[in-house]
């Protein structure tokens, strides 16, 4: 993760299916897009999600960097960016939080081989690369902060996370498009960032923390990394029978 997030862009059209809105997203990491969010199926809470998500007796993951109230924050809000649904699971399933969180104590979250001098214009095509003196991890923090200062103003002292889900994605959209802003940091900025890090966090290799048992490459058919595919090279359109791999050769 050495790419620098990009202003995010106009929200696109809702695609017909989410299995090829999400292919497509992966065709253009880490460039932050529109955002996309539907409705969590059955009506779950991120924190109903976040306790059914794992049936196995490993102990939750403790964040790193992120303090407890941020922590919430983050989930609910991955969780309205890539929720679970018919076709595969969400972000909250698949630990894309504890990806993030790991993410910000590495040279990517101190922007630590970036250029961070100024001159700095917010408004400046993303061609001309990062235009922020905020590294990630103090974007993420600052972002956080206001987004909740904003919601508690703006929704009768209500945080991000007691917000219903149409609200919350009312929110973000308007953060997209640059109808909400912020005092303390840009709230464009800020969800760009965050979108960009939930898509890779999502189709990532599970070794950094994401794609928990590699299920959005299930969903997408994708096989990771195997060894070759001598085997397949002469069969075109035929498809490939075998489950993902993961750098760590697990199935």
């Amino acid at each position: 993760m050495d790419d620098k997030p990009a202003a995010a862009s106009a929200t696109p059209p809702i695609a017909s299916s989410r299995r090829r809105f999400l292919i497509k997203s992966v065709a253009v990491l880490p460039v932050a897009g529109g955002l996309a969010a539907c409705d969590r199926p059955g009506g779950l809470t991120a924190s109903a999600s976040a306790s059914t998500a794992d049936s196995s007796n490993a102990a939750p993951y403790q964040p790193k960097f992120f303090k407890p109230d941020e922590w919430s924050v983050l989930q609910a809000a991955i969780d309205r960016l890539i929720p679970a649904d018919a076709e595969g699971p969400g972000a909250l399933e698949l630990d894309v939080a504890t990806f993030i969180d790991r993410q910000m104590e590495g040279a990517f979250g101190h922007a630590a081989a970036w250029y961070m001098h100024g001159p700095f214009h917010p408004d400046a095509t993303p061609l001309a690369g990062y235009q922020s003196p905020m590294s990630p991890r103090d974007l993420y923090r600052t972002g956080i902060a206001a987004l909740d200062a904003h919601c508690k103003a703006h929704f009768g002292g209500k945080p991000f996370v007691q917000l219903t889900t149409a609200q919350q994605d009312t929110l973000l959209h308007a953060m997209d498009s640059g109808k909400v802003k912020f005092e303390q940091t840009s709230a464009r900025h800020f969800i760009a960032l965050l979108w960009q890090n939930t898509k890779e966090g999502y189709f990532s290799d599970p070794i950094h923390g994401g794609n928990k048992h590699a299920a959005s490459w299930t969903m997408i058919g994708f096989p990771g990394a195997r060894a070759d595919y001598l085997d397949w090279v002469a069969q075109p359109g035929k498809v490939y029978p075998l489950g993902p791999v993961t750098i760590e050769g697990k199935l």
